[in-house]
């Protein structure tokens, strides 16, 4: 197939925006903002990596969204003030200059903190498995303080104001990380969600949260600015983690986010094995139902540099979009790789480990003799 005709590589038309292709940067924690929350100049080389290599939108890495208890790990990037907003507009500036859309993640990490002793969770559950070392963690995860309303309240100014402020450094919208076990997926998991106020129980309350985060940043922000939420089944604490009730409790959970309608819904499967731990009995995945159901933008993401798997998602509709992870932090210039037919450089673990800083990263490339130039 000539390549530039590939699915992979055809525009997407939004409301106010446009894609080149369907190639995107997923969220990814560098664990490299200063110890403040700003982005650095570091960042700004990182991220306009991606787009002059050719992918057409990036959703940056989770920010946190207020001082109290919400940061996940040391050197997280944060949303909070002007000075955060001043740190991220020059990246954005870049990124955008090189035609690529710029989406902020904002990220509560609620009980699996690797940052913060004392944690809110909406129950009092402590979560299975341990810290995660590559981003500053050691030993166990404390036993979190189920939320009170007051703490729901602030909670969710907290994700207002962060918007707002992504919204003065040039984002081009937001993506709400409801997924992998961090705070707002807390509340939608029925086993960490034993609430029995109006955000436990059903579904439809214990989705509520969330819901009046997008109802209450839709009001403050231009109708252009993208409001979009990130999904999944498996916790990055617990990556066989699955719903009790299958496509049943996709269909539910999706049912809620039609309501809400967000811009665009992003479907993640931390293992990176779509096939394997996207799919239902009933043959369909949960990007395709969330496709099915909502009519929505649809982000499909697991192992997505695969091309008969790229290939597959957007020809048989399971999404319109696919978000690259370890693949494109390898090569930043995976898509003109691809397009070109030149074979994209190689992932190796140790970019990850023993620390997922960008420096390590770097480092990393250089002793390997990687030339990403």
């Amino acid at each position: 197939m000539d390549m530039i005709k590939h699915p992979i590589f055809q525009p997407l038309r939004w409301p106010g925006h446009s894609l080149k292709n369907r190639l995107i940067i997923a969220p990814m924690s560098r664990v490299s903002a200063t110890a403040e929350g700003l982005a650095t100049a570091e960042m700004e080389a990182y991220y306009t990596a991606f787009a002059k290599g050719g992918f057409s939108m990036i959703i940056t890495e989770g920010n946190y969204t207020d001082e109290m208890a919400s940061k996940a790990y040391p050197h997280q990037p944060g949303l909070t003030s002007s000075s955060h907003a001043a740190a991220w507009q020059p990246v954005v500036e870049q990124v955008k200059k090189h035609g690529s859309l710029m989406i902020a993640q904002l990220m509560h990490a609620g009980a699996l903190s690797q940052y913060f002793q004392e944690t809110l969770a909406p129950s009092a559950i402590q979560p299975a498995g341990v810290k995660m070392a590559q981003y500053g963690g050691t030993g166990a995860y404390p036993f979190p303080k189920a939320m009170s309303l007051e703490d729901i309240n602030a909670v969710k100014k907290g994700f207002v104001n962060a918007a707002k402020v992504a919204l003065q450094a040039g984002f081009d919208g937001v993506e709400l990380h409801m997924a992998n076990g961090y705070l707002l997926d807390q509340f939608l998991t029925p086993e960490l969600n034993v609430r029995e106020d109006q955000y436990g129980g059903s579904t439809s309350n214990r989705f509520r949260i969330a819901a009046e985060v997008i109802q209450d940043i839709r009001a403050v922000v231009p109708a252009h600015f993208l409001v979009g939420i990130r999904l999944s089944e498996g916790k990055v604490n617990d990556l066989k983690y699955r719903w009790k009730n299958g496509a049943a409790m996709a269909i539910e959970i999706l049912e809620e986010v039609r309501k809400a309608a967000p811009d665009f819904i992003h479907i993640a499967v931390q293992s990176g094995e779509w096939e394997r731990d996207s799919f239902y009995s009933n043959g369909t995945s949960y990007a395709a139902l969330a496709k099915q159901i909502t009519g929505k933008v649809i982000i499909a993401n697991g192992g997505m540099h695969q091309l008969t798997r790229a290939t597959r998602v957007i020809e048989e509709s399971h999404a319109d979009l696919l978000s690259v992870g370890k693949a494109a932090l390898a090569d930043p210039a995976w898509p003109m790789h691809i397009l070109n037919g030149t074979p994209p450089l190689p992932f190796h673990p140790d970019m990850l480990w023993p620390e997922a800083t960008i420096k390590h990263a770097n480092e990393v490339i250089k002793s390997k003799h990687i030339n990403i130039s």
